[in-house]
Order: C-alpha cells, then structure tokens, then sequence
C-alpha cells in the first residue's frame, strides 16, 4: 500500500483510508473489529471516522462507530495508525447532538473530549470540521443562495480554538471537510496572519460522477498544499454497478429511503450505466476502477472506502494495485463530458 504524505503535515497515510460509517449500524462491533483487522494487514494505516457516525444519524446510535473504532484502537500499537474525526456542523437538525452542534469554543471542547473517550485514545491526529458553520449548499445542493445566510461563528475564532488543541496534545493536524475554495482560503489566511495551525486537509466528495472539486478547490489545494480526503469514491455503491444489474440491490439507497437523494438525480442512472460498461468491457471490476481513478489523481492524499462485508472490502483494497491504461482514462473522459457531475 503506498503511503503519501498528507499536506504539510508529517503524517504519511495510506492512499486507501478505512472508513467507519457503516459501524454501528450496518456493521457489528465484531464486524467492525474484523474490517479493522483485515484492512490493517493489507497495509492500510488511515481510519476515518466522526462523532454523528453511524448514518443515517439517529440520536441512539451517535457515537456508537467511534466507540466500536475505540474498543479496537486501544489494543493497537497507537504510533503506528493514524486516526481521524470529526466535530459535526450545524443546520441538519441533530439536536441530539449537544442541543444543536456548532462550530465555537464550547462545542468543540465537548465535541473532542466526547471523541477522545470513545476513540479510548489522549489524541487524535487528524482532527476535522465535518461542514461548515456557515450556510454553504452541499450534500447535493448546487448554488448559492444569500437567502439562506446565518451569523455563523468567525473562521478566525474556529481556527484559535483547535490551535489550543494542537498546543495540548490532544489533535495533531487539523482538517475541514464539505468546505468551499472561499473557505478553504479563509482558514488558510486566518493561520498565516495569527500564526495558528494550518489545515492540511479537505474532506470532500469525489468520484467519476462528482468531479466537481477539480473546478476551484484543486487550484487552491495545489498551491497551498493541502490534501483531498475523497469520500463517497463508489458514490453510495452506484460506481460498483451493483444497482445497474440489480436495481433493489442491497444498499445504502435501498435501505434507507430518502439517504443519499443526491445520487437519484437525472442523469446518474445512465452515466453510472456508461462508467460500468467501460469497467467492464475492459476486463475490469466496475468498484476497482472507480477507486482506482479517484486514488491516482494528483491532488488526492487518499480515497475513503467503506464497506458492509468483507468480500467488498477485500475488493476495495486490491483496488490499490490498480493502474489504468490510456485507453480507459480516454473513455472516461468522453463519458465525462457526456454527463458531466450528474451527482455533485
């Protein structure tokens, strides 16, 4: 497994990264623990995950997936696995969540310490906001509307409390996640004029359907070196092509009505279609392809995978091996411009 540095940061990690959000509610703790196990000795040292895991968020499940992470972290040599998480953001009606999460000083010193002691850990070295504290369109949403602005809480303030956690010992690296080139830059400027910790990273959406990233995020990450965690690289299992042969298959999408609506918008069900032919007609696995895509663009530190049974997860790893030929690429691109980001 190849490790990449991720930004300016002394963290190496594995350019496939174990994600979590199955655990806890799809998964078991002996099937989380087995996930951990099996995606550890096939070289994988990055595990992702957050305080509103598992999903879809419930108020009886929060924190069940960084407590099934904890009850395993703790017997692993810590030094040798790097850990990430999340503080969650306002705006999606988690009021089991402190009464309604946001992005100040309070809430994140409940939010790590809550983390800290499920994750059974002193320290986190990756530590996240999961959106921001500022009205943004995501998770679907494609533009910007000033109708929905809110007072939000001062990048500058956000960015002076997680200094005070680096400076503790208690998080390493700081990172953002669902954020936008204007506040990526915001953090940026913020740590360069108060000399406070720079993020090192962006956790956001990316894969053959959402390329959005490549618009304005990759420009700023480029220069200011700071790495893409990409998440949903699969987009919600559809790149597998599961839902192609099967359209009831067994998923996130079929299991959970209403979850993950971004990838039932026109246009996703024939380019997932496309995407899954040239996998498939080049002697590929459909999964395979889409992961290996995502892990060889240039800006991307690593690819988050997440799986609910061991032979996805198997798949997904031996997806790290996987270099693509001129011919496929050349085809994807076509198809891209066929369908462009049909599921931003």
């Amino acid at each position: 497994m190849e490790l990449r540095r991720l930004g300016d940061s002394d963290l190496k990690v594995s350019s496939l990264c174990l994600g979590t959000m199955t655990f806890g509610e799809q998964n078991t703790e002996a099937e989380a623990h087995q996930q951990l196990d099996f995606a550890i000795s096939r070289g994988v040292n990055f595990i992702d995950t957050a305080e509103m895991y598992p999903v879809p968020p419930k108020g009886e499940t929060q924190g069940r997936t960084e407590a099934y992470v904890g009850s395993w972290l703790i017997k692993q040599p810590r030094d040798k696995l790097i850990a990430a998480t999340k503080v969650t953001g306002p705006s999606r009606g988690f009021d089991w969540i402190r009464g309604g999460p946001r992005v100040e000083r309070r809430q994140l010193e409940a939010a790590l310490e809550g983390s800290l002691k499920r994750l059974q850990t002193d320290y986190v070295d990756l530590y996240q906001i999961h959106w921001p504290d500022r009205y943004v369109p995501m998770f679907g949403a494609s533009s910007y509307n000033i109708g929905k602005e809110v007072e939000t809480v001062p990048i500058e303030e956000q960015l002076a409390v997680l200094a005070e956690f680096v400076k503790a010992g208690k998080v390493r690296y700081v990172g953002l996640s669902n954020e936008t080139p204007w506040g990526t830059c915001q953090f940026l400027q913020a740590a360069e004029k108060l000399d406070l910790p720079r993020i090192v990273s962006i956790q956001n959406a990316y894969h053959l359907m959402n390329r959005t990233f490549e618009t304005g995020l990759a420009e700023v990450c480029r220069h200011a070196n700071v790495g893409l965690l990409a998440y949903s690289p699969l987009a919600f299992g559809c790149l597998s092509g599961k839902y192609v042969d099967n359209p009831q298959a067994r998923g996130r999408i079929t299991l959970f009505p209403g979850f993950g609506q971004r990838y039932l918008k026109p246009n996703v069900s024939a380019a997932t279609a496309e995407y899954v032919r040239i996998a498939r007609e080049a002697g590929l696995d459909p999964a395979q392809m889409a992961l290996a895509f995502v892990r060889a663009r240039w800006f991307t530190a690593s690819a988050i995978v997440g799986a609910t049974t061991p032979e996805q997860l198997k798949s997904n790893l031996d997806s790290a091996q996987l270099m693509l030929g001129a011919d496929v690429l050349e085809q994807i691109e076509k198809i891209h411009q066929q369908y462009p980001n049909p599921a931003p």
